[in-house]
């Protein structure tokens, strides 16, 4: 199931669980709800939020993410569920028997699937993507000259413009991209619990104050989508984090992805990469299943997302 992103916007909302149902409420006023089936992500991003401990269990029961958001629309905390795939302890033993080699190979290959899809993104804008491929044809094993870093800058400077600096304080484009990735991290941390690995074992991402290095490193090849969609959002005049914006990046994991499978939602492609990862983990000689980064693999990324899985913004 892709499901809905709920995202929690406008202060002094109370949650709480009614026959099955995500309920919204304000000064004892119903104001929304939702099927919880149907949640794939749960976003607080509002001052003065509180929740009944029966939605808590209701989320982890079904690996739904809930993300509490901080300044800036930056993450702070993610609540998991405890348990998750019928094979989540062998999965996540061999997660932890993984060797430096393995996981250096794994990295290489996420690295250069993010630096393609960075040059697909800014091919779809108009500029050359040249550059970057050249760049992800370079990437060595564990990346140790850093060439992600070095297509990050480069390709921010393509995308947004040479005046552009990512800062993940500063508001505007910042905050958007903020909220995206945001959104972009419950569905690859829904995805890999899904999977039966343990999201703060990573690859590459070393922050020992991280809970979530693995869901970082996984993430890396979808970012670009998300700032796809920023400069959309931008072009079209928007030049804050209001709730139009919030509402077309809560969507991202319905958007549409060109895959050797077809065309899948954003949210289904992390879902394969996540099994696939796991599979390494327990038969080395296996590969990760990792989005296309052609241009023509963003060929249906504008198309809107099928109607039964549309995201909800309560109370915005």
């Amino acid at each position: 199931m892709i499901g809905r992103v709920v995202e929690i916007a406008s202060d002094g909302r109370y949650l709480s669980l009614d026959r099955g149902f995500l309920v919204v409420s304000h000064k004892g006023e119903e104001v929304g709800r939702v099927p919880i089936d149907d949640v794939a992500a749960l976003i607080g991003n509002a001052h003065g939020l509180a929740y009944s401990n029966n939605v808590l269990v209701a989320l982890a029961e079904r690996g739904t993410p809930f993300v509490l958001c901080g300044a800036n629309h930056r993450p702070v905390a993610l609540l998991w569920p405890v348990e998750g795939h019928h094979r989540q302890a062998a999965r996540m033993d061999a997660q932890l028997r993984a060797t430096l080699p393995l996981r250096k190979r794994l990295w290489k290959q996420i690295v250069q699937a993010k630096i393609g899809m960075q040059a697909a993104v800014v091919g779809l804008y108009g500029g050359s993507e040249l550059a970057l491929r050249r760049l992800a044809g370079k990437v060595r094993s564990g990346d140790p000259a850093n060439l992600e870093g070095q297509a990050a800058r480069l390709y921010w400077g393509l995308l947004l413009g040479k005046d552009f600096r990512r800062d993940r304080d500063a508001h505007g484009i910042n905050a958007m991209l903020n909220y995206g990735y945001t959104v972009l991290r419950a569905i690859v941390a829904r995805q890999l619990v899904a999977a039966g690995l343990h999201p703060g074992v990573p690859l590459h991402h070393a922050n020992e104050g991280n809970a979530m290095r693995l869901v970082d490193d996984l993430m890396e090849p979808f970012r670009p989508l998300v700032d796809a969609w920023v400069r959309r959002v931008t072009e079209a005049g928007t030049v804050e984090l209001d709730a139009d914006a919030r509402r077309a990046l809560a969507l991202l994991g319905t958007r549409s992805l060109r895959t050797a499978r077809g065309v899948s939602p954003v949210g289904v492609a992390a879902q394969r990469l996540a099994v696939s990862l796991a599979q390494v983990y327990e038969s080395p000689n296996s590969g990760l299943d990792l989005p296309e980064t052609g241009r023509a693999a963003l060929s249906a990324l504008w198309d809107e997302p099928h109607a039964q899985h549309e995201a909800e913004e309560e109370g915005g």
